[in-house]
């Protein structure tokens, strides 16, 4: 999938429960030119963002460690409502979490762009809106 980088319409669903990653992401997106960006600090709240919003997100930003409802189970609600949009995984923990975690996501139909260990990246988040993959 590739994607109009420069779409100030963009819309973006970000959701981890650290503060550090919610305010480096928006910091990130917001170089990038994209400002519409929701945030929610674990799965239960992503879900209510989601339903707040008028329609999908074009992208979610997905932690995979998160109290209450974690990434895994977000993403399998994602993957129940047949999400359309991109998603963009990120983690604190290893590289082997991280790529079970694309993995199921992808085998439950997500259009996984990417999977980043934290801190996410200028370059890997371009990386992923551009259509590429990393794992």
């Amino acid at each position: 999938m590739t994607t109009a980088i420069h779409d100030a319409q963009t819309t973006f669903l970000v959701v981890d429960d650290d503060d550090y990653s919610q305010d480096l992401a928006r910091l990130t997106l917001g170089k990038l030119g994209f400002t519409k960006v929701e945030v929610a600090t674990n799965g239960r709240f992503g879900l209510r963002a989601l339903d707040a919003m008028p329609k999908p997100p074009d992208f979610v930003i997905c932690d995979i460690f998160m109290p209450e409802r974690d990434g895994i189970e977000f993403m399998g609600e994602l993957a129940k409502r047949r999400y359309p949009g991109g998603v963009i995984l990120v983690s604190g923990g290893g590289f082997q979490m991280l790529s079970l975690a694309r993995q199921i996501a992808f085998e439950s139909g997500l259009n996984v762009l990417g999977a980043f260990t934290k801190p996410l990246q200028q370059h890997e988040l371009l990386q992923a809106l551009s259509g590429g993959d990393s794992t």
